[in-house]
């Protein structure tokens, strides 16, 4: 089958319905995949690229919790892109057609829609995570799925074991079939001949159709997590055909994926981005990372005096931002944002519309929207007192929620 008539017959469920409980507060009042990134994005932003990059246009969001804020940047960001004839974006919350039940877990998400498979008819399914920070052009993945005449395809990248213990492992054999899978496992196993990595699953899937639904179906009847990791890839590897994709051979050797699962993780995908050469690149015409983009005038630095100057290094600094007088420093400042005079904004994040008031002080913390800093307040520097008030991961990383500070 040529590619380009494959794609018209893929359909893409994106999974988006987690409550990212990890990522409190950030997730106080939005989903996960509705949370902000680099200024100007939503996490989710980044899957919904790479399907309309990758020539995949009918698209199915599941939602859940806190969809609200999701469910509006779809429709203002999204829909123009899918909505030529045949193309769509759908935002599908729980549907309740077989019982009373919100969706059980990842394959239970799939279950409670087969009525739209069943609807579309189409022969290969991709299932993406909405809370995932990478590039992927998911046409390679199809075109290696249909060569190796597989019933279901997992994208996988390479892991240092230590962190490979927050995911599913995969074991192949020497044509990447997949002959062995363990569910976040304490000791992880690894790559043969590599003793420090393993070869993990990205959450990325593409099924052929019938095969999913069967699977899905069969879960369904049991007595089970009703997950993909820890249910559905132990089963069907057994019987069907199951390959891994080297992540690798899509995007080369300085291939990036972040699952925004902690505030750590959230934290270190800012830190990536604004180092000197990253390797997640936002500038890059031949896939571009599309959003909703407010209409704000450019940002501006003002006042060049001894001790008061607008200056930013090694930071991104958005549209509508104002740094005015004050000092930052390998941050990440969101649009609308007002770094006031005499004030010192190091290695944090600062969202939407929120001030920064003179003197204050900020280092390696996330300050969520419409926040407003004291003057004089310092926020990073003493992380026992900052518990007292904000929540402190166990990496020191201070966080704000959304208007907490008026």
């Amino acid at each position: 089958m040529e590619l380009q008539e494959a794609l018209k017959k893929t359909l893409v469920f994106i999974l988006s319905g987690g409550q990212g409980e990890r990522l409190y507060p950030l997730t106080k009042d939005r989903s996960k995949p509705s949370v902000h990134f680099a200024g100007t994005y939503r996490i989710i932003d980044f899957s919904l690229s790479n399907c309309l990059n990758s020539d995949l246009s009918r698209i199915i969001v599941l939602t859940q919790y806190k969809s609200l804020s999701l469910d509006r940047h779809i429709k203002t960001a999204w829909n123009l892109y899918f909505r030529e004839s045949g193309n769509f974006i759908d935002v599908v919350p729980p549907q309740q057609r077989y019982d009373e039940n919100w969706y059980l877990g990842t394959a239970d998400a799939i279950f409670q829609n087969i009525y739209i498979i069943e609807h579309e008819k189409p022969q290969y399914t991709v299932i993406l995570s909405g809370d995932h920070i990478y590039k992927m052009d998911y046409r390679k993945m199809l075109k290696y799925h249909i060569e190796k005449d597989a019933d279901m395809t997992i994208a996988a990248c390479e892991m240092p074991i230590d962190e490979a213990r927050r995911f599913g492992v995969l074991v192949t054999d020497s044509s990447l079939q997949v002959i062995g899978f363990e569910e976040k496992p304490q000791n992880p196993k690894p790559v043969p001949g590599k003793g420090d990595v393993a070869f993990v699953s990205m959450g990325i899937y593409i099924f052929t159709t019938e095969k999913l639904v069967r699977y899905v179906s069969d879960d369904h009847k049991l007595d089970s997590s009703k997950d993909f990791g820890k249910d559905i890839i132990p089963r069907i590897f057994a019987t069907e055909r199951v390959f891994a994709y080297d992540y690798v051979h899509n995007e080369g050797e300085r291939a990036y994926w972040r699952d925004i699962g902690t505030i750590a993780s959230y934290y270190e995908a800012h830190k990536d981005i604004i180092s000197v050469t990253p390797i997640l690149n936002l500038y890059d015409k031949e896939w571009p990372i599309r959003t909703y983009m407010e209409q704000w005038p450019p940002a501006k630095f003002i006042h060049n005096e001894e001790g008061r100057r607008g200056i930013a290094i090694n930071s991104l600094i958005a549209n509508g931002a104002i740094i005015s007088g004050g000092y930052v420093e390998e941050s990440v400042i969101s649009p609308g944002v007002k770094v006031n005079s005499y004030s010192e904004v190091k290695g944090s994040i600062i969202m939407h519309g929120s001030t920064v008031g003179r003197y204050a002080k900020i280092k390696n913390a996330i300050i969520d929207k419409e926040n407003h800093i004291p003057e004089h307040m310092h926020i990073g520097y003493d992380l026992e007192e900052d518990k007292k008030r904000f929540t402190v991961s166990p990496e020191g990383i201070v966080v704000i929620p959304k208007g907490y500070l008026q």
